[in-house]
């Protein structure tokens, strides 16, 4: 490795020690015969001091030179200075340009002057290396590790769905069509209809991370055309099985990213309220509630994003699942009420205004998914394969989904879901 240390462990208490850092140029500053320059890594960022008689004269000569972004690698002793951020300053002893700066770097990267987001995400390489930006995605690295490490914790198999498909999974939404040597394929729109076989198949309860993809033609700032799915399915289970399953996890995940991601946090200008329980309530209790606010909305409906934001602010809940929705708005293979076929076991967590996870409890029942998959002019013989599972014992099951990006999105308190993918997908973005 070319350091010895990242900024964050350089402390105080290495006051006198040699250390190696790397990174890039942050800043450049000049205070009569003194240069300063600030080395940012992704841990943080560090004042360097030249300082005439501190430093050799070439040392000097190379500090006044740095241009912004330049990458290089120092090596200095650690001085304890409680004015700097950190407390510490590095004297440097040497320093090697690694990575020159070879043409006009296209925004500015301290934040002094704002940059279109269109600009931001053309120019990703080089988006990435804001704090802001390294901010959201250490943050969405630890909502997936605690996805992964709850669901490890409650027993949950890991599985890899394909990506690869040879019809629709779901139904109703547009597919991206792909050529498989001689056949048509498709970019699966969801692992829904595996983790079902994976479940009836004797797996019982398994979790997945995953990315998808939707050919829907929209251009908001809550909606990608590739996105990464974070899926649960369980086996012998029903509706309240995989809401309470889904409701650790929510909270593991706010708890987690609150304990590990202070810095990030404090960065984007965040706070993550960890509640102790999360409220359940129906959809049509909820609807009921918005008609008496004077919303006229009508039963079989789904939640505008206005609505979502105001039921937030009626319940005083940043957090809060909506169960029991109308069977037409939902999935066909969700679970119909026996005693009321218009509601099925479904159900959506909601976070901050917007919806982050949806799921229900699967019918497993081959014939019940006959006639819903006819109630919803899709032809049962395209789904014959899937069907067919179902006629060798079949078990109860429940799961859910949280989008990767759009809980971040919530958590980091953006606006714009494009900024919590590596390198979107949208409608007219296909590099870099």
């Amino acid at each position: 490795m070319l350091r010895t240390h990242y900024v964050k462990d350089v402390t105080p208490e290495m006051d006198g020690k040699t250390v190696t850092v790397a990174g890039w140029v942050h800043e450049t500053r000049t205070f009569g015969p003194v240069n300063f320059v600030l080395l940012r890594d992704r841990s943080g960022i560090v004042q360097l001091i030249f300082k005439k008689g501190g430093v050799s004269e070439e040392l000097l000569l190379k500090a006044k030179k740095l241009v912004k972004e330049t990458a290089m690698v120092c090596t200095g002793k650690v001085k304890r200075d409680a004015k700097a951020k950190l407390g510490i300053e590095l004297v440097p002893e040497t320093l090697e340009i690694v990575g020159p700066v070879l043409k006009k770097i296209p925004f500015e990267l301290t934040g002094k002057v704002p940059a279109e987001l269109d600009v931001r995400l053309d120019n990703r390489f080089v988006d990435l290396r804001r704090v802001e930006t390294q901010a959201v995605f250490k943050i969405r690295a630890e909502v997936q590790a605690a996805f992964r490490e709850k669901c490890m914790q409650l027993d949950l198999q890991e599985i890899n769905p394909p990506s690869i498909v040879e019809s629709a999974t779901e139904g109703g939404t547009d597919l991206f069509e792909v050529k498989y040597f001689e056949k048509k394929a498709f970019l699966a729109q969801s692992p829904q209809l595996y983790k079902q076989l994976a479940v009836i198949g004797g797996m019982d309860g398994v979790f997945m991370i995953s990315p998808i993809w939707r050919a829907e033609k929209h251009n908001t700032t809550q909606h990608l055309n590739e996105i990464t799915q974070m899926d649960v399915e369980l086996g012998f289970a029903d509706e309240n099985d995989a809401l309470d399953y889904l409701e650790s996890v929510a909270l593991h995940i706010l708890k987690r990213v609150s304990e590990r991601c202070p810095t990030a946090l404090q960065t984007l200008k965040q706070e993550i309220r960890v509640p102790k329980k999360i409220k359940r309530y129906t959809y049509t209790e909820l609807v009921e509630w918005l008609n008496q606010d004077g919303e006229r909305m009508k039963w079989g409906d789904d939640f505008t994003k206005e609505q979502e934001g105001k039921l937030g602010k009626r319940l005083k809940e940043e957090m809060f699942i909506i169960t029991r929705w109308p069977t037409d708005s939902r999935a066909f293979y969700s679970m119909p009420l026996k005693d009321n076929p218009k509601i099925c076991k479904a159900y959506d967590l909601m976070y901050r205004g917007l919806e982050i996870a949806s799921g229900a409890q699967r019918i497993h029942e081959p014939e019940l998914l006959i006639r819903q998959l006819k109630a919803r002019d899709l032809d049962p013989d395209q789904f014959e394969s899937y069907i067919d599972a179902f006629r060798y014992g079949a078990v109860p099951h429940a799961g859910w989904s949280i989008g990767s990006e759009r809980i971040t999105m919530l958590i980091c308190g953006l606006s714009n879901i494009r900024e919590t993918a590596l390198f979107p997908r949208d409608r007219t973005r296909l590099t870099p």
